[in-house]
């Protein structure tokens, strides 16, 4: 069982502090589910996959959980741990980002916070313009070195 995530408030003169996210990997056989972000948002535009911050006492599986319920509306069994991935955007924040595979959830997809969405064949991801903390991720999963 993964340990559940404290955070602190940084104190004003420190830096600030990493961010914990979340990703899901919803997988259907050699396709993945993806999501635009809106148009007008931080990083608009942008693809990524489902998932959100870790809240003050979650574990990253309940976390998940959480945000693909608020996001797609969907009641997902989160499956095993895929790979972690840290990275520092160029306005000095930085996260540290966990991705799960998810092969099994109940419901329908609902748009809820979404430019668009759609299935996406693995080896097709590079054509997309994902957010800078999924590339090289991206790239690993295109080729086949991570599923």
């Amino acid at each position: 069982m993964e340990p559940i995530i404290e955070s602190v408030p940084p104190d004003a003169h420190e830096k600030p502090r990493m961010r914990a996210v979340v990703a899901a990997l919803i997988l259907r056989g050699n396709e993945v589910f993806i999501c635009q972000r809106k148009a007008g948002t931080a990083m608009g535009l942008q693809w990524e996959f489902p998932g959100g911050k870790i809240e003050l006492g979650e574990t990253p599986e309940e976390a998940l959980r959480r945000e693909l319920e608020e996001e797609l509306g969907i009641q997902a069994r989160i499956g095993p741990f895929i790979a972690d991935v840290q990275h520092n955007y160029r306005n000095g924040s930085s996260i540290h980002l966990r991705f799960f595979a998810v092969h099994h959830f109940e419901g329908e997809f609902q748009n809820r916070v979404f430019e668009d969405m759609r299935w996406a064949e693995l080896r097709d991801l590079p054509a997309y313009n994902f957010l800078a903390a999924d590339r090289k991720f991206i790239r690993d999963l295109a080729q086949g070195k991570i599923l």
